[in-house]
């Protein structure tokens, strides 16, 4: 960042949750504003050459951010945004999967047989229909465990661009979406159950979209 900018670490009982920065041109003008989602590999370089053989589209070549790590913006074949991250001193997050923190992570893409092959190919993932899931719901395991899942084409409005969305675990769905709507947060959808979750899908006061799921 420059020396007029800063960049935020989000704690959660003093461990690294998620971080925030402010929008620079020509981020600003491309894009309102949003949550990234960052993948963890081995080689950013070499993922972001394999990317664009796959068929996406490298958005920000690879760079590195200090001695933190090494990073890339890249742009699946349908259209959603995700980063890469190398970890060189900052590993990411060092709390998930408890309330405050996040949990999840949702594809929304307009042509799932054109995405799913190139995260499979690109990064190892195992996609596919699991036991306790709707069986219209594609799940993304990693090393065996489920991390991350693909909204049913047949529920997804046809005319919003394909998108990651993060989920953040809750004790209560209910009082977080009351809480986030007098904090100057909109409701977007739910909360609504979804067995054996009940979630809802916010944005903040700028805009920013997001889910919070009780599991």
């Amino acid at each position: 960042m420059g020396p007029d900018e800063v960049y935020t670490m989000f704690k959660l009982n003093g461990s690294d949750a998620a971080a925030g920065y402010t929008m620079r041109e020509p981020e600003r003008s491309m894009a309102p504003p949003h949550w990234n989602l960052y993948i963890a590999v081995g080689n950013a370089d070499e993922t972001a050459k394999r990317a664009s053989e796959l068929g996406g589209t490298v958005l920000l070549a690879p760079f590195d951010v200090m001695t933190f790590g090494r990073m890339a913006v890249i742009q699946d074949p349908t259209g959603a945004v995700f980063c890469i991250w190398q970890a060189y001193d900052h590993k990411g997050i060092t709390v998930s999967n408890e309330p405050g923190a996040f949990c999840w992570a949702e594809l929304s893409s307009p042509a799932v047989d054109r995405a799913k092959p190139f995260y499979e190919t690109l990064l190892g993932w195992k996609i596919g229909t699991m036991e306790g899931f709707p069986p219209d719901y594609e799940v993304i395991t990693t090393g065996g465990v489920p991390v991350a899942g693909i909204e049913p084409p047949a529920t997804r409005s046809p005319d919003v661009p394909a998108y990651w969305i993060p989920y953040f675990q809750v004790s209560d769905v209910d009082a977080t979406v009351q809480k986030a709507s007098g904090l100057g947060g909109r409701v977007c959808v739910g909360p609504v159950d979804l067995p054996p979750v009940r979630l809802a899908l916010l944005t903040d006061p700028q805009g920013a979209a997001f889910a919070t799921i009780r599991m």
